[in-house]
């Protein structure tokens, strides 16, 4: 069965052999290029392209074409390879963004078998270069991530944010896109090979970064790199360029993600990688915060966590499927015990019953062994890494939060709440959201979401949803600079008034909590024009042409009680917002019953599928698509009695003022 990827989505690479398929339905370009741990290209020779199409491990098509297959022997990569990309490019002469031309779809396959992950490339648009997915080890085997990260200016552009110096970026991609061109009108189809370990190239020279050529001082600096697409896993540090600002000196909106932006032609260095101290023989290595791959702390720690959820996640999976083998073969020998007429003389059958149970006891017995030794390994690693989080990963009970002060640049995920499974109900692993936020959240305060939520009263429950939707609005304003997040919220009925007492009460709403269907009509109707304007200044290529009074800042409207004070219009206006705010910098935070709602019937449906739903109380609502468990979601909320959400919020509200000053 082939696993359908989603961005950011990883699936285990099984077999040493493997075939990467692209189709396309354009003629395109598909390359290689090879990596180190933490994700940089050491020259040149790190990418496979028509006038070099051989790498040691990896081979490329000879030119353009709609269909490619790109063989990989994983047995004959390189040791100081640990990561693989397949890039798509759009060939000179060809189309001239990817938007333009169909979802391309790429798979990975067994070498002439059966395909086991496919990724479809959706949502491009202005993109001209791609990293499709990537093969990468961790502990090592072999895994395939979907990427999806596009490049609007192109090949160059993405060398360079993987480490080469501009020039030595831009003469490979004029090579690869020059050859291309002379064998476009040829043959596309790449010639038999012979076995990869046989066909591999001699290992390339690494390019040492100190003796980069450098260009010459009157010349003009190239662009950064901006991805205009998919939510990238693995990012670079820094501060953010500033942005080109409008003549009148208003910020300009700058969308593309920090994590992924370069304030220099060479790419810098990584965080150090945490040493972890030697285990014992016999022993488990001894757990380590941020001991995973990333460009900063924080990205490793990212990374350490999705590691985590993964390492649970499939040996819960073997444990359930070794439990299930030993259930089918008890009662197989069971129906074997009472189908011989003979067991019926003398005990024998009772004597087969109890070696087939026998059986059974010891197979799951050897299986909870397996399982409690996993268990114990992610336990110290999340005893490990819980104190070591950022505010942003970081539960509101962690000292962390008394030490936040202003953060420089925005985080690269959210905290949502905690995930588990049955078999180790204390084993929490964080929740975490890639910001910005691809879709809106909607928290359910229904008592027919769940069986736990059947248990509440109405109001309790209520009054739940909306503290974990204030938890997470005050979240948000904490951990990104002054000014980033703007924040508005709709209560037509004034219900939320309680909880929302902390935001009002620290003034850093963008106004008042919207009442009455005037309040609702005139909040939408503001957002709308927003969402509007930015993409067509975006489609326009001048962002620095918006209004002046267009606040720059991303937007998050939290709305309580819906559908209570809105009309048909607002109702459409919501669902533009959910479905077109995100990429624009417009995010929502729904509180609601999805029951009240449904007089709407089925022109809702698309709503709710577009939010993610979470639940005020714990529950088993979320299912992971890689081995189908359902994974008990803990909402994280302040600790009762503590202060400390109000001092994040108070001291945001000083950073705003400092900012104005």
């Amino acid at each position: 069965m082939t696993a359908e990827l989603v961005r950011g989505q990883n699936h285990p690479v099984s077999h040493s052999r493997v075939e990467v398929r692209v189709s396309a339905g354009t003629a395109v370009l598909a390359l290689a290029s090879v990596a180190d741990e933490q994700g940089r290209l050491t020259g040149p020779g790190a990418l496979a392209h028509p006038a070099a199409p051989a790498l040691p491990g990896v081979r490329v098509p000879a030119g353009p074409g709609d269909r490619h297959t790109l063989t990989v022997d994983l047995d004959a990569v390189a040791a100081e390879v640990h990561r693989i990309g397949l890039l798509l490019v759009l060939p000179p002469g060809g189309p001239l963004r990817f938007g333009a031309v169909p979802v391309p779809h790429v798979a990975v396959a067994e070498a002439g078998g059966a395909e086991f992950a496919a990724f479809a490339l959706t949502g491009l648009d202005a993109e001209t270069a791609l990293i499709a997915l990537e093969l990468y080890r961790r502990q090592g085997a072999w895994k395939v991530r979907a990427v999806g990260q596009g490049y609007a200016d192109g090949l160059a552009a993405l060398l360079r944010d993987g480490g080469l110096a501009a020039p030595e970026a831009a003469a490979l991609a004029a090579e690869a896109l020059r050859t291309a061109a002379r064998t476009g009108d040829g043959d596309r189809s790449p010639a038999p090979l012979p076995p990869l370990a046989q066909e591999a190239a001699p290992p390339a020279t690494p390019q040492p970064p100190a003796t980069a050529p450098q260009p010459p001082a009157t010349a003009p600096e190239p662009p950064d790199p901006v991805p205009v697409s998919g939510v990238p896993y693995a990012g670079t540090p820094g501060p953010a360029p500033a942005a080109a600002a409008p003549a009148d000196g208003r910020p300009a909106i700058d969308y593309a993600h920090p994590r992924r932006r370069r304030t220099t032609t060479e790419a810098p260095e990584p965080a150090p990688r945490p040493a972890a101290a030697p285990a014992g023989p016999g022993e488990p290595p001894v757990p380590v915060a941020g001991d995973a791959t990333g460009w900063s702390m924080d990205e490793r720690l990212y990374n350490q966590v999705w590691g985590m959820f993964e390492d649970l996640a499939r040996t819960v999976a073997a444990y359930r499927s070794a439990v299930d083998f030993a259930d089918s073969r008890l009662d197989r020998e069971l129906d074997e015990a009472l189908s011989d007429p003979r067991h019926r003389l003398g005990g024998a059958g009772g004597d087969a019953r109890e070696t087939a149970r026998a059986r059974r006891d010891d197979l799951v017995a050897q299986a909870r062994a397996v399982l409690d030794r996993d268990l114990a390994q992610l336990t110290a690693e999340s005893e490990v890494v819980e104190p070591a989080l950022p505010a942003a990963y970081a539960r509101w009970d962690n000292p962390v939060w008394h030490g936040q002060g202003t953060p420089e640049e925005g985080p690269l995920a959210l905290r949502l709440g905690d995930l588990s499974l049955p078999e180790s109900p204390g084993l929490k692993i964080p929740m975490l959201m890639r910001l910005p936020l691809e879709r809106g959240l909607w928290i359910d305060n229904g008592r027919t979401g769940s069986e736990a939520a059947m248990t509440m009263d109405t109001d309790r429950l209520r009054r739940a949803a909306m503290d974990m939707a204030v938890a997470h609005a005050a979240r948000l304003l904490a951990v990104h600079p002054a000014g980033r997040i703007s924040v508005h919220v709709i209560d037509a009925a004034g219900a939320g008034s309680a909880a929302l007492a902390p935001l009002v009460r620290a003034g850093v709403l963008a106004g008042p909590p919207a009442a009455g269907a005037a309040g609702v009509a005139e909040t939408l109707a503001r957002l709308t024009r927003r969402v509007d304007l930015v993409q067509m200044a975006l489609r326009a290529g001048a962002p620095e042409d918006l209004p002046a009074d267009l606040d720059p800042a991303e937007q998050l409207l939290v709305v309580h009680d819906f559908p209570h004070g809105f009309d048909d219009r607002a109702v459409t206006q919501l669902r533009y917002l959910a479905d077109e705010g995100p990429s624009v910098g417009v995010h929502l935070l729904m509180v609601a019953d999805r029951d009240e709602a449904s007089a709407y019937g089925p022109l809702l449906d698309p709503l709710w599928r577009s939010l993610m739903r979470l639940s005020p109380v714990p529950d088993h609502h979320l299912a992971d698509p890689w081995v189908q468990h359902a994974w008990t979601f803990e909402p994280d909320l302040p600790p009762q009695g503590s202060r400390v959400l109000d001092q994040a919020l108070e001291r945001v509200a000083q950073a705003r003022r400092a900012a104005r000053q």
